[in-house]
């Protein structure tokens, strides 16, 4: 009586394998991506209090050079924040997030809002974060 052959090839083995490596080597790239943008969302998160105090303090003012931190109701500007932001910083109206280096973000990849006046107020983004595309 005949023995049938169970299991696989070698040929099949290594066919298997280099499916699961292309595989691999799509899906950590974009991983790794969607980890940093993540990360990124709380530095833009941290701009919100700060947008708020800009817009209060241009609705009393009705000038956006007197919207500096610690200001007509502008929180005022901070250094060593927790998490993943290093500095908040306002002049002008214009906001400036600094992150910390660290999750694939360096400090150069700063969030930066700047206001139009007009009524109310538009926002303007810009900084090395949102050109590597960390936002939409």
């Amino acid at each position: 009586m005949k023995q049938l052959q169970s299991g696989f090839t070698l040929i099949e083995l290594i066919i298997a394998i280099a499916i699961i490596a292309i595989l691999a080597a799509l899906a950590i790239p974009s991983y790794t991506q969607y980890t940093t943008k993540a990360h990124y969302s709380e530095i833009v998160m941290a701009a919100q209090p700060v947008k708020i105090g800009v817009e209060q303090c241009y609705q009393i003012r009705r000038s956006l050079p007197d919207c500096d931190g610690g200001g007509y109701g502008v929180p005022a500007n901070t250094t060593s924040v927790s998490g993943a932001v290093d500095s908040v910083s306002t002049t002008n109206g214009v906001i400036t997030i600094t992150p910390d280096a660290a999750n694939g973000i360096i400090a150069a990849d700063t969030y930066i809002l700047t206001p139009t006046a007009t009524s109310p107020l538009s926002w303007a983004t810009s900084g090395g974060g949102i050109s590597k595309g960390y936002t939409h």
